[in-house]
């Protein structure tokens, strides 16, 4: 939620079950690690997911590494989001544009997570959902980039 002395950030992909909870997921750990007060949020731009846990996949690979993600459950975009906080960050392109046809010209505008990150390689998120064992671990390693990436642009203020 948007505040004036800690940053939010709300992170969206498609279902809210792979890449935007694993993002949340670093982001929260390594911020508490950097000392960073950051509310951390994710979100689907579908709703078939809703309510749902992560993706069993990304779990396991990201409890490989140590981020838990066994509590989260899937939740779709709202247009308040676009109030609610300071930073609503996209997947992919495709995410972006629901956001944008969501939000009109109310709020914060969306971006690209690993473009805002500073991620110059790749600037989407690719979607592991579809793939096998590889491209969930390959996941975790991307969202650890773009959290660093994350955390740099937050210490510059």
């Amino acid at each position: 939620m948007k505040r004036k002395d800690n940053p939010s950030i709300l992170f969206v992909c498609l279902g809210n079950i792979c890449r935007s909870p694993l993002v949340e997921a670093v982001a929260r750990r390594r911020c508490a690690e950097a000392g960073l007060e950051v509310a951390l949020a994710s979100c689907g731009t579908g709703n078939w997911h809703v309510g749902k846990g992560a993706d069993p996949r990304m779990r396991r690979a990201a409890e490989a590494v140590g981020y838990d993600l066994a509590s989260h459950r899937a939740r779709q975009v709202r247009a308040d989001d676009f109030s609610a906080y300071d930073w609503v960050l996209a997947m992919d392109s495709d995410n972006l544009e629901a956001l944008l046809s969501l939000r009109g010209h109310r709020g914060t505008e969306p971006e690209l997570f690993l473009r805002w990150a500073g991620v110059a390689s790749p600037q989407e998120f690719p979607d592991p959902y579809f793939g096998d064992a590889e491209g969930f671990e390959e996941a975790v390693a991307l969202a650890e980039r773009g959290v660093d990436g994350l955390i740099a642009r937050l210490r510059k203020g």
